[in-house]
């Protein structure tokens, strides 16, 4: 009898926040391989999304006529007096003719690809939250990227181009939030934040890479094969050696799975997981009377199945994604539109995607540390108002003589701070919401940040101060509305709504 009751005793629920900190480790040797191998999907996202200034650029011409006369536009003068240097088959501009009066199309392209990208996060959002689960969802994504990118090398005209492009960036608004959660939610409390914020390395190193890939594939229908065989190859070569998320494992009954990748996780990083231990959701592990705890299973089985309308239907969680809807919006209007002005500089192409991606880099290292040190929501709030202070900035001076380079070390700076907030914010919104909806609620920010990547190509063409002025105030208003915000620092990931609402008593 005393036997019995001391094996009664040992027993131990634990969320899996507990469990990481007790017994398996918050960021080991397993954490680490598998945050860097679920990652690489970030770095072949990019050249998905970077690959377009290079195959829609504008090629050098040449004058081949008497009177024609180099230095001015090609829409003064008539097909027979200039030609394209290298040939037409450089760019989807020289092939089909995308200049004068069919200049918009280039522009009109990228923002179809954005929209893709739109509707791509809230399907894949919903997908990974439900039946596909964070892994499927990400193999499914990474392989449609792909194939539409090498079908797109074989486009015959510019509107087949056009769909294949929207068929890759609905494939594309995928990747990156599957690949976010998936590495990050195996990752203790205390690490989660500074892992989080690493993960955009990844992408920036892809854009600095697509930079070489461009170089050595000038032919625009080289460089897409080029661009897209990564993606295949990720899918067949490491998504394998991936595990799913134990939180999707839990939040779908799955007990076994999780209890198991826990078990993993621990012998990996050279810990035990006792046998008197077993996983639970967060109020399950803190609950004793048995009637709360059979109300909050109850709630557990409607949450299983939770989507982006539970998400609304809760007060606390429509206020939250509201205003990382409003966030997320701005913060990538700022981010693709300080990124696109970029052009107007008139400098070497591959060199200046280069060295904007390695200058975004110090944004990523910076904010990490300031990240434990004040929290999500200060470092929100301070980002965003340092991108708004030298966009501001910029809008004030006047793009002639020595102004045109305080001009561009305003937009430096401010593509600096609002990249700080573009990665914050997948930490922070991720934080915001509980495991049963926590793709579906990224799903849907990260389709406000594409309808803000839509709207930047159209507020850079307004040229002048304009963009900067529209910068200026989206980055000032959004850090505003961070206000709104609880912090999530040092915080757990709630896995249901009955968790997230028992902690806000």
């Amino acid at each position: 009898m005393s036997a019995e009751k001391n094996s009664e005793a040992v027993v131990e629920k634990l969320s899996i926040d507990e469990m990481l900190q007790k017994h398996c480790g918050e960021f080991g040797k397993w954490q680490l391989k598998h945050f860097v191998l679920t990652n690489l999907a970030w770095t072949f996202y990019a050249f998905h999304i970077m690959v377009m200034p290079f195959a829609d650029r504008i090629p050098e011409w040449r004058c081949v006529g008497r009177d024609c006369e180099g230095g001015g536009s090609v829409c003064e003068l008539s097909p027979g007096e200039w030609e394209w240097v290298g040939g037409r088959s450089g760019s989807t501009v020289s092939e089909w003719g995308l200049i004068c009066g069919d200049k918009f199309k280039v522009g009109l392209v990228q923002s179809i690809f954005f929209a893709g990208c739109m509707i791509g996060a809230g399907i894949f959002g919903h997908l990974s939250d439900s039946f596909l689960g964070r892994k499927g969802s990400l193999t499914v994504a990474c392989a449609l990227n792909g194939i539409f990118g090498c079908i797109t090398a074989f486009s015959p005209n510019y509107w087949i181009y056009t769909i294949l492009r929207f068929l890759t960036g609905f494939s594309s608004g995928g990747v990156g939030l599957c690949a976010f959660v998936l590495a990050t939610e195996p990752i203790g409390p205390t690490k989660r934040g500074s892992a989080g914020m690493s993960t955009f390395y990844f992408f920036s190193s892809g854009i600095a890479l697509v930079s070489l890939v461009a170089y050595i594939f000038q032919m625009w229908r080289h460089l897409y094969i080029a661009a897209s065989i990564p993606s295949l190859l990720y899918v067949f070569i490491v998504i394998p050696f991936l595990s799913e998320s134990p939180r999707w494992y839990l939040v779908r009954g799955r007990i076994t799975e999780a209890t198991q990748i826990m078990a993993l996780i621990a012998s990996s990083n050279g810990r035990h997981l006792p046998s008197g231990v077993f996983l639970a959701l967060e109020e399950e592990s803190s609950t004793n009377d048995e009637e709360e705890e059979e109300e909050f299973l109850m709630e557990d089985k409607v949450a299983q199945i939770g989507s982006i309308v539970d998400v609304i239907r809760f007060p606390m969680t429509r206020t939250r994604l509201l205003v990382a809807i409003v966030l997320n919006f701005v913060g990538s209007l700022v981010y693709y539109g300080i990124s696109l002005n970029v052009v107007n500089l008139k400098t070497n192409l591959y060199m200046n995607v280069a060295l904007n991606a390695i200058a975004e880099m110090p944004a990523f290292g910076i904010t990490a540390v300031l990240l434990e040190r004040y929290g999500r929501k200060p470092l929100t709030i301070g980002t965003m108002w340092f991108s708004g202070f030298f966009c501001l900035l910029g809008s004030l001076t006047k793009n002639v003589g020595i102004w045109k380079i305080v001009r561009m070390v305003c937009g430096i700076l401010g593509v600096f701070g609002m990249a700080g907030t573009y990665n914050l914010l997948f930490i922070y919104t991720a934080e915001l919401f509980p495991t049963v909806v926590r793709n579906a609620a990224l799903g849907c920010t990260n389709q406000a940040a594409e309808m803000g990547a839509i709207l930047a190509p159209i507020v850079v063409v307004l040229g002048g101060w304009l963009p900067f002025a529209v910068f200026a105030v989206s980055g000032i208003v959004g850090g505003a509305f961070a206000f709104l915000l609880p912090e999530t620092h040092n915080q757990p990931l709630y896995d249901t709504f009955a968790g997230l609402v028992a902690a806000s008593v």
